[in-house]
């Protein structure tokens, strides 16, 4: 269960441990991750002076305690606030000091998250794109987003990129998408556009047609996220690579 682009399995957030005070896209937990020898997947929202920043949710309550919006927080500000629990007081990083950090020594796996209007989407394809210009290390990005994958490559990204994806049986998470868009995004109907390199499915969602079809044609497929060794023996036979937190696949396996 390998593949060239993903060798190693691929620690989601880095190697965290809330309970261990090691907190979820942090300096620490990304310097864990190499230690163990995983690679990293993370995540990048965009702050209100354009700034792309390693932080999961759209909102900053969950990790913060702060109110509001990512979007409406300037760089200099979310970067010099703690994360909650952190044993180090780790705080949310720029790109451009997340680079800095990992320089090369794993693979990234770097989710685009979505944006809330058409600038802001516009805006984190091409701050990324521009910085990774100059970063020489492995580096994939992937997001649920199809335009996000176009626009970067239309910025200059010519690495690896994927498309996330899960059924779209309708959720809350995902209330404001007609049945349409469903469709589409669930057949991975943006191929003509987006041009993936690889796919990351949901666990739950890797029987699809369109990921069997297109991990057939040999589009590498990783799974997320996946949180115990039964889990992961379940997703071995159906993907290439594994996105795990919670537990040490090597140790599991």
């Amino acid at each position: 269960m390998t593949t060239a682009l993903f060798p190693r399995p691929i620690a989601h957030r880095g190697l965290h441990d809330r309970a261990a005070g090691i907190i979820e896209n942090s300096a620490t937990a990304f310097e864990a991750a190499i230690a163990a020898d995983f690679s990293i997947e993370c995540d990048l929202q965009l702050t209100s002076d354009g700034v792309p920043v390693v932080f999961h949710d759209d909102d900053l309550e969950r990790l913060t305690g702060k109110t509001g919006p990512v979007s409406a927080i300037a760089s200099i500000d979310l970067t010099a606030t703690p994360l909650l629990g952190s044993m180090t007081a780790d705080c949310p990083q720029r790109l451009t000091d997340f680079l800095a950090q990992i320089d090369g020594r794993t693979l990234l796996q770097i989710e685009l998250k979505h944006q809330r209007d058409v600038a802001g989407t516009q805006l984190l394809a091409r701050a990324t794109a521009e910085l990774l210009k100059a970063y020489a290390g492995p580096v994939t990005i992937e997001s649920f987003d199809p335009n996000l994958l176009t626009q970067i490559r239309q910025f200059g990204f010519t690495g690896p990129r994927g498309i996330i994806t899960y059924d779209y049986e309708p959720s809350d998470a995902d209330a404001g998408l007609t049945d349409e868009q469903r469709y589409t995004l669930r057949h991975l109907l943006h191929w003509h556009e987006t041009h993936f390199d690889f796919i990351s499915c949901d666990k739950d969602a890797l029987d699809l047609p369109a990921i069997k079809f297109w991990r057939a044609l040999g589009k590498p497929v990783t799974a997320w996220t996946i949180r115990s060794k039964v889990e992961a023996e379940a997703a071995r036979p159906h993907v290439d690579q594994i996105v795990f937190e919670g537990f040490d696949p090597l140790l599991a396996s």
